[in-house]
């Protein structure tokens, strides 16, 4: 059986037993026949409130708000169609802010790509800053009195408008809607306490649950004190095409929105799998290994407690090299010194929940990594290299004995797998 994996920009395609494997994707949804139709269709006919033309003024300052290059989200489409929708509002009255969370900066000709050169020429455009202070007001509090703070051009705005993609999301429940505000536009110290050892470590906080995630629960209360936010969110197939427009109300336009894609994520099985081969759904979310560990995640739900899970993932900006958990990698001894690091109270790393989340999986599994990383590298992050995903595979299945099967998960976290 040959199975085409999502790799970087294009494919991997592997070679696996056919009565032994068992191939797990989203359902498929079709491409929408006009997708800027729909888009300027949802705008006037939004889930919840008004139509923007019948609430913005053209003196209101209007901060939208869109995706970093790690997202699939189709920016070079929607936002151009949410301007030409916001024509009468004078282009100097409009801000787009980047939803870097405390993701790297994005380069203007990263910008350029996601948003069009035209977008980029004739509307200001600024990354979000997670780190300076300058930039960002606080609302309150998070759960353990942090500040919460968020990037004062969204705050300030008359107008705030979120746009954005649903799936699946490995402890938020799904992305889309108030991420796009916490962590998208928020402080780094805010994200690190939303994020920390004791939320990451609830077992609400996972694919699927928002209601009782206490993650993303916060999540919510502190985007909604920012004020009233209008959403703009897609839904995409595997070959990115929008498949679905919720726009409205920020938290009952991103209901309607995530339950659409909890249908087609959704994939149930009988029992769990020896081994699991998992993706990171391919470019851009395959960028870094950051990244990976949510295609780690989604496959570690239908894996057997000491299996074999092989993560597919490109990494072609690396970790990245010294980025926060490639530091924090690097400051340890094992996976399990990790774990005893995190839960060391008072200790707090930026990016510790994706080293926490690994560590867990790994508590379980033995976990191999096939990628554009060197083996020097892949170690220093606790992980194996794989070289041929098929030759590892067959050759832990004759280790196994006949009745071993193994999962595929070609599209990474867009499927969300579950036992029942």
């Amino acid at each position: 059986m040959k199975v085409n994996l999502a790799y970087g920009q294009g494919h991997l395609t592997i070679d696996l037993p056919d009565d032994r494997t068992t191939v797990i994707e989203p359902s498929h949804n079709p491409g929408l026949p006009n997708e800027k139709k729909s888009v300027l269709d949802a705008l006037l006919n939004p889930i919840g409130a008004k139509p923007l033309r019948e609430t913005i003024k053209p003196t209101d300052k209007v901060c939208i708000a869109f995706t970093d290059i790690t997202r699939a989200t189709p920016n070079d489409r929607i936002i151009p169609w949410l301007l030409e929708y916001l024509s009468f509002v004078p282009r100097e009255n409009i801000t787009l802010l980047n939803q870097l969370g405390t993701h790297r900066p994005n380069t203007q000709a990263e910008l350029e790509k996601m948003l069009t050169p035209d977008v980029v020429k004739n509307y200001r455009v600024i990354n979000h800053e997670p780190e300076n202070h300058a930039e960002l007001v606080q609302f309150g509090t998070t759960h353990d009195g942090t500040p919460a703070l968020i990037n004062r051009h969204l705050a300030g705005a008359d107008v705030r408008i979120i746009t954005g993609f649903i799936e699946p999301h490995f402890f938020a429940g799904f992305s889309g809607g108030i991420k796009g505000i916490m962590p998208g536009c928020a402080g780094l110290e805010s994200v690190m306490s939303n994020h920390g050892y004791k939320n990451i470590g609830s077992p609400k906080a996972t694919f699927g649950i928002t209601d009782g995630n206490p993650l993303w629960e916060e999540l919510r209360n502190i985007a909604l004190r920012v004020g009233q936010s209008f959403l703009l969110n897609v839904t995409l197939n595997e070959t990115r095409q929008i498949t679905g427009v919720f726009a409205g109300d920020i938290i009952q336009a991103h209901k309607v929105g995530f339950e659409f894609v909890r249908r087609s994520a959704m994939q149930k099985v009988k029992s769990p799998f020896d081994i699991v081969v998992t993706t990171n759904s391919g470019y851009p979310l395959d960028m870094n290994l950051y990244q990976g560990v949510k295609g780690m995640s989604a496959g570690a739900r239908i894996l057997e407690d000491n299996g074999l899970m092989i993560l597919a993932c490109e990494c072609s900006e690396g970790v990245p090299t010294n980025s926060p958990l490639d530091k924090l990698l690097q400051s340890a001894k094992s996976s399990e010194e990790i774990l005893t690091m995190l839960s060391t109270p008072g200790f707090v790393r930026p990016e510790q929940w994706q080293a926490q989340i690994q560590a867990i999986i790994q508590r379980r599994a033995k976990v191999l990594l096939y990628s554009s990383l060197s083996d020097a590298i892949v170690q220093q992050c606790f992980l194996t290299p794989c070289k041929d995903i098929s030759t590892a595979v067959r050759a832990e299945l004759d280790k196994r004995g006949p009745n071993a099967r193994v999962a595929v998960l070609p599209q990474g976290p867009l499927t969300i797998p579950y036992l029942g």
